[in-house]
């Protein structure tokens, strides 16, 4: 039967258009799966880089404003044109084939605005106009958020503001209250659209405050900018918090007019004694009708969420699948927790069992836990959820880490779900996943979930209020005041002596998961140590991974990492196949198309500053070699995970064996003169 159903879907995709990068994640429900076939398993090792654009922002901006940037974004492939944004939300269109520049947007953004989460911008939409004339201005448009929390429409063939939208092309989002500093409130991931409405999230600073900005989500007419309809998450009945919002990328259904948002924690993340209950619909798949807001369903995958960012960070992945009953349409979502859940797209309801399981207890003073927490029952955690003394990694062989054992020993760590303490508690896995804004691919023809995951903890600490005036966080602790709350907080990655993670590598991993079956069928570890360590170092440890991957029939999986190279693995074994050198790390997740015939692949490639990789501005894609072209030696000897360091070695060898050799014969010339 999975035969019958893997070729019909076959026939069904060749049968249409091969077909662009239309949206943020694909397609509509993020599938980040592509159907072309040009580049296969067989020849990705081939593969050539085909152009690099620079936005400029590394001549142009102030150095210590670079430092406060991450490059996320995925271009579209719409209009004949690649469209992208940048950390400062210019919004750029590219030739596909050649990498020039066709037209450029500045909003102008202030650089001293210090944005919550640092300058961002993870990609833009795509609208068409069905009622405009096919030559009538804005009737394809660009819609993009900035760190400024603007709505910004523009002509998607010029890059020219949309003057019918709002004022002027742009609408100044309402955050509804003062804020404390002008980057509490912003944009960072893509706006998403369906039946003439624009759908927008934001992203408000955390730990800060328990009265912190409402995260209301924002509808507005695609043509006019006329507000619809707004939906706050978070139901205030009797609730002390402020916002959980929408941050990461949402999906929509627009056969069935849904739209589906991936919900956060309430303020503040870590204490939740002002706010008792579930804090529903926090934490959260919700779908919402879109024309009107109105709520269709809501599942909640964290009740009562006191671990800072096990909010949803992924966007829902909207699917077709074979459950053993039938084909149904599923929302996936997979979660921090490295959970995957299945749900029915219509009810909202598991399609396979959710367990409500018993979990620690015993919470900070005033807190009043949930009892249980969900626990899908059919796919299995895509990574392991406890830390213990046996996951330390020794710095040497038979040496252990004798800080990490410490650190261990001395905190709460009773696995998943752990309450935050005052003594220190492990957070495992890490508030940053598990699976991040990377989100999951689906591969509709083998029925294949794909997604990145990271291995590593947080220490997370609760400082009473009388001792948090006046904290001097250590080097490398993140510190929220959480004003309201009896309790500040500090976090911090659980690091050994010489910074790398306590628990054993690989940490960041590609995991591929048989959904009907519910078997995992393959990890892969990602990533080297080479952008992170001294000297480029290249160690096979794989990198904490943020983004995702993309997929194709051709039978690969495409992933950046933390070290600076775009990767190919087999879709069906997980074996790495092919790589190709990045300017800097591409934390960002790759997308392709076809232009002319051929097809490339193409990553943002600007690093991340709060992984502490080097930092760029460039695009890079990649393609097949044509008449004539083939690798360079520079490509095959250094541009590989440890060739530089390898190169730099035997360069310094080769000085040192000439200072020997000039040595040697200058204490024998004196010799000579002597005698």
């Amino acid at each position: 039967m999975r035969s019958l159903f893997c070729l019909l879907a076959a026939l069904l995709l060749c049968a249409q258009p091969a077909r662009a990068w239309e949206y943020w994640g694909g397609d509509r429900g993020g599938q980040r799966f592509s159907p072309l076939t040009q580049i296969t398993s067989d020849n990705v090792g081939t593969l050539l880089r085909g152009w690099e654009f620079r936005t400029g922002d590394l001549d142009t901006r102030p150095p210590e404003v670079m430092k406060r940037t991450k490059f996320e974004v995925t271009p579209l492939f719409v209009e004949d044109s690649l469209i992208f944004c940048t950390p400062f939300n210019e919004v750029i269109a590219l030739d596909p084939g050649t990498g020039a520049q066709k037209w450029r947007f500045d909003p102008k953004i202030s650089m001293a605005q210090r944005p919550a989460n640092r300058f961002v911008c993870r990609g833009v939409a795509h609208w068409t106009d069905d009622r405009a004339a096919e030559s009538a201005a804005c009737k394809s448009r660009i819609f993009t958020g900035t760190n400024d929390r603007r709505l910004i429409a523009l002509d998607a063939r010029t890059g020219k503001p949309c003057a019918d939208f709002g004022n002027a092309g742009e609408i100044r989002i309402d955050a509804g209250m003062k804020l404390e500093w002008p980057g509490e409130f912003q944009i960072t991931s893509a706006p998403v659209t369906g039946r003439g409405v624009v759908v927008v999230g934001s992203a408000i600073g955390d730990n800060r405050r328990v009265d912190a900005p409402l995260g209301a989500v924002r509808a507005f007419d695609a043509r006019t900018g006329q507000p619809l309809w707004s939906f706050d998450p978070l139901v205030h009945n009797g609730v002390e918090a402020g916002h959980s919002n929408v941050w990461a990328p949402m999906s929509v259904d627009e056969e069935r007019g849904l739209v589906f948002l991936p919900t956060t924690s309430p303020s503040p993340d870590f204490w939740g004694g002002k706010r008792p209950g579930n804090d529903e619909h926090a934490n959260s798949v919700v779908a919402l009708r879109i024309e009107t807001g109105e709520l269709a369903w809501a599942f909640q995958t964290v009740h009562h969420d006191v671990w800072a960012d096990y909010d949803l960070p992924a966007q829902p992945t909207l699917a077709r699948i074979d459950t053993g009953d039938g084909q149904r349409d599923v929302v996936i979502q997979p979660t921090k927790q490295g959970f995957v859940f299945v749900l029915d797209r219509d009810t909202g309801q598991p399609v396979w069992p959710v367990e409500e399981r018993a979990v620690p207890q015993n919470g900070a003073e005033g807190e009043k836990l949930s009892p249980t927490q969900p626990f899908p029952t059919h796919v299995p955690p895509l990574l392991t959820q406890r830390m213990t003394a046996d996951d330390v990694a020794g710095l040497l062989p038979g040496i252990g880490s004798s800080a990490c054992e410490k650190l261990l020993a001395q905190s709460r760590n009773e696995g998943l779900y752990t309450p935050p303490s005052t003594q220190g508690t492990v957070i495992y896995p890490m508030t940053g996943g598990g699976v991040n804004w990377g989100g999951a691919a689906f591969d509709p023809v083998n029925q294949i979930l794909y997604a990145n995951v990271s291995h590593a903890a947080h220490i997370v600490t609760l400082i009473p209020r009388d001792q948090a005036k006046g904290f001097n966080p250590p080097p490398g602790h993140e510190f929220g005041q959480q004003e309201g709350a009896p309790f500040a907080m500090s976090r911090a990655l659980a690091k050994s002596a010489v910074g790398s993670p306590c628990n054993k590598p690989p940490w960041g991993e590609t995991v591929a998961v048989d959904l009907k079956a519910g078997k995992i069928l393959w990890h892969s570890s990602v990533g080297t140590s080479e952008d992170l360590a001294p000297l480029g170092v290249a160690l096979n440890t794989g990198t904490p991974l943020v983004n995702g991957v993309a997929i194709t029939a051709g039978g690969l999986v495409f992933t950046g990492a933390m070290d600076a190279y775009l990767r190919a693995f087999d879709a069906r074994s997980g074996r790495q196949l092919w790589l190709g050198r990045l300017p800097v790390p591409g934390v960002a997740n790759p997308m392709t198309y076809l232009w002319k015939g051929e097809q490339y692949v193409v990553i943002g490639a600007g690093g991340h500053s709060e992984a502490g990789t080097s930092i760029g501005d460039s695009v890079v894609a990649f393609r097949l070699p044509r008449q004539g072209e083939g690798a360079s030696l520079w490509t095959r000897l250094i541009d590989w995970p440890g060739g530089r360091f390898t190169a730099k070695a035997v360069a310094a060898g080769l000085v040192l064996v000439a200072l020997i050799a000039l040595l040697w014969r200058w204490r024998h010339s004196r010799r000579s003169r002597s005698a």
